[in-house]
């Protein structure tokens, strides 16, 4: 199959290829998600080099693991949540917890630069989004954790229940308690 071909497929007969031993299968799944993956995993351990390294430990990981992949869990999910243990594993061995600033190049990959503003504008911008992570790096791995799977990457309650392994109540709570103690934080 070619590589336009592989691109086409929805995701389940992607990673079900994959299953099957096709090669070409599983590295479009990488080329799918590694963006995504090393994102969070960089705002988690703050460090890229670290961040790579356990983006590439999370896809071996999920290849070992390709054959326990079942169709009614979404893929990311799993994969997110195959992420989250290596980052947090990471974390434990080196006694850290803490969130990265997002830099320059990543705050032009995110798209949150509005060239239409002026100069003025542009600077308040950039000094609310520092605030913005000095506030988010304050609080609990917990909370930091779930606002970065909702916010950032955009995930469904029901997504974040998954990867956490916590009841869909449980992540409504902690994100309304995450969102309110980032607020206090926020500088006024």
């Amino acid at each position: 199959m070619s590589l336009r071909a592989l691109q086409s497929l929805e995701e389940d007969e992607c990673v079900a290829r994959a299953q099957r031993g096709d090669r070409a299968a599983f590295s479009e799944l990488v080329a799918r998600y590694q963006d995504r993956i090393y994102r969070f995993l960089v705002r988690l351990t703050r460090s890229p080099d670290d961040a790579l390294e356990l983006t590439q430990e999370t896809f071996l990981s999920a290849h070992h693991a390709l054959a326990r992949w079942r169709p009614e869990a979404r893929f990311t999910t799993w994969l997110f949540r195959i992420a989250r243990n290596q980052a947090f594993d990471w974390l434990r061995r080196n006694k850290r917890v803490e969130f990265v600033a997002l830099g320059d190049e990543q705050e032009a990959d995110v798209g949150w630069a509005d060239p239409a503003l002026t100069p003025d504008a542009a600077l308040e911008t950039a000094q609310r989004l520092r605030q913005l992570e000095q506030a988010l790096a304050r609080l609990p791995t917990e909370h930091r954790e779930i606002l970065l799977l909702r916010e950032i990457e955009e995930m469904s309650y029901e997504d974040i229940a998954e990867v956490l392994g916590i009841r869909l109540g449980t992540v409504k709570s902690r994100l309304a308690r995450a969102r309110a103690g980032l607020l206090e934080k926020m500088p006024r």
